[in-house]
């Protein structure tokens, strides 16, 4: 029987990053992948290999932001292990049907000036809610890099800087009542706050909606950050796909000595005495861990499915009720379509220049456009009467994922996992079915050919995957590639439970990482990092605990210092 000092239920990238540090630190660790291939929804594959071979597709993920507001690039050195970023810029580009569009640079300055061509307001106003966000996500970045309950970790993680931000968006008093105003309200009343133009509130309202949920849902104002984001600090893509990153981490951790096991299914974690000791995979062979189990499954997956009943009314007998009542999953979740193209889409009715598809491409006519693809999939319907998507051709920017001179496309559609009225038919009792999916695809390359006339004539081969295959890919409950919905009701101190948002878990020595911890889904390996810290921590004496507390008090008065160098 195998021990090890760390047995990590799924090779996710939060997964691997925890890995890292747990490795770093001295401990021998083992990562147990149920799928061929690690990565989770971090993966580069050549997904048609008889109809597009080398052509290199992201099968979920592609645009990295959170990424850059946290270390763990610097601190995993993940550039030694090939890893390197090409960051967009132009950051996207929206076409609108009457004939504007929106051109957004990672430079404020140049989209300011793009914006201008129709609206000086809009232009002055886009200055200044950009500015304004990125004090508030300077502000926020400390929290994201910590875990949620560890105050002193939160504190010290402020650099002279994020304390300026911090107080510029918290005084005077009324200041941060206004703030508190925004986090209350939607997205579209935010934008409805400043702007005039369609043509920039739309592809605002569709970015602001990548959280999951309409644009129009209130206490969802912070999604309205998305596009200040992509100015600073950037978005990115690794040359090689997002399958790089994953790449990158797991040279990371062969180098330390980890230990990565694919194609095993963990059924069981297994407890005793109230203790995680080890775990149980399907062929029935048992791995122990000495120091702890963490896991990269959302919490309902690992306590209602891995964790027997027993066990877990035992640590805490009202946990079992409030994970299957508390935790709140909509409906909505996505359908892949990746193309292989002759040559990259041209939306030559729009000034059409090759460098505008760097960055995403939104095809979001207006706001009403933007909510029916988000709301209508909560109950259950396909809005591909009229479909708004999120377009990437990834070869643009990184030639090296399709042969010389072709070119990949990624679309992104809102839709439900569930369709309405069509319970116990298609793939898992959802109603997807292969025939729906394809037309569903279908619909989406006509809307996408009303701009670009050429993209019909251009595609090569075509894959497209339900909402129902990609649950399945994935191992997630209704698709949800977040774990858990992404409000804020479920985030920092409450994502997933209150009870749970610190990664530790009431059964001692079970840990949880991954998109439904804090800070939740996208790529940024916060949520691998601060469950390794909080593993770490709970390996000290109490005696280490509190010279380390010193230390980081120590920390915090010398920057607190007003002779202090900024």
């Amino acid at each position: 029987m195998e021990t090890y000092d760390v047995v990590i239920i799924g090779a996710g990238h939060n997964g691997l990053v925890c890995a890292g540090y747990l490795l770093k630190a001295g401990y021998s660790v083992l990562l147990l992948e149920r799928h061929s291939i690690p990565g989770g929804a971090a993966t580069t594959v050549e997904a048609m290999p008889q109809t597009a071979p080398g052509f290199k597709f992201n099968l979920c993920a592609i645009d990295h932001e959170f990424i850059h507001l946290g270390p763990v690039i610097q601190e995993l050195e993940l550039d030694k292990f090939g890893l390197e970023y090409l960051f967009c810029d132009p950051v996207v580009f929206c076409p609108h049907p009457d004939g504007k569009y929106f051109l957004a640079h990672r430079s404020l300055e140049q989209t300011c000036a793009e914006i201008a061509r129709y609206s000086d307001r809009d232009a002055q106003k886009y200055a200044e809610f950009t500015q304004f966000w990125h004090q508030v996500v300077n502000a926020m970045t400390p929290l994201f890099n910590a875990p949620p309950a560890a105050l002193f970790d939160i504190a010290g993680n402020y650099d002279r800087d994020q304390l300026k931000s911090l107080l510029s968006v918290l005084l005077p008093p009324s200041k941060a009542l206004d703030l508190l105003r925004t986090m209350l309200i939607s997205p579209t009343d935010l934008l409805d706050e400043w702007f005039d133009s369609e043509f920039i509130k739309a592809p605002l309202a569709r970015l602001a909606a990548e959280l999951g949920v309409p644009p129009s849902q209130k206490n969802n104002g912070i999604g309205a950050m998305m596009m200040a984001m992509r100015h600073q600090p950037g978005m990115a893509r690794p040359r090689g796909g997002t399958g790089a990153l994953v790449a990158a981490l797991l040279k990371l951790v062969q180098t330390y000595g980890g230990i990565i096991q694919t194609d095993q299914r963990v059924k069981q974690v297994l407890i005793e005495a109230g203790r995680a000791v080890g775990v149980r995979v399907g062929n029935g062979k048992e791995y122990l861990a000495r120091r702890g189990v963490i896991s990269n499954l959302d919490a309902q997956r690992l306590f209602l499915d891995l964790v027997e009943a027993g066990d877990l009314d035992a640590a805490d007998p009202k946990l079992r009720q409030r994970l299957e009542r508390k935790i709140i999953n909509n409906n909505e979740t996505i359908l892949k379509v990746d193309c292989a193209l002759t040559e990259p889409p041209r939306f030559t009715n729009f000034n059409h220049r090759d460098e505008y598809l760097i960055g995403s491409v939104l095809i979001a006519d207006s706001v009403n456009h933007v909510e029916a693809a988000h709301a209508l999939p909560q109950m259950g319907q396909i809005p591909d009467r009229d479909p708004s998507l999120y377009v990437v051709v990834p070869s643009v920017l990184d030639p090296s994922l399709a042969p010389p001179g072709q070119h990949t496309l990624w679309i992104e559609f809102f839709a439900p996992y569930q369709i309405a009225g069509a319970a116990g038919t298609g793939l898992d009792g959802t109603g997807w079915t292969d025939e729906l999916k394809e037309k569903v695809g279908d619909r989406i390359i006509d809307k996408l050919a009303d701009y670009a006339p050429n993209l019909k004539q251009s595609i090569i081969a075509r894959r497209v995957e339900s909402p129902a295959e990609l649950a399945r890919r994935l191992s997630t409950r209704k698709g949800n590639y977040y774990h858990i919905d992404m409000t804020l009701d479920q985030m920092v101190f409450l994502r997933p439970l209150p009870e749970l948002a610190n990664y530790k878990t009431p059964i001692q020595g079970l840990y949880l990482t991954g998109a439904g911890t804090h800070p939740g889904g996208s790529i940024s390996g916060m949520p691998g990092r601060n469950c390794a810290k909080v593993f770490l921590q709970q390996q000290q004496s109490f005696d280490q605990f509190l010279k380390n507390t010193g230390h980081k008090l120590q920390g915090l008065a010398q920057k607190l210092r007003p002779d202090r160098a900024s």
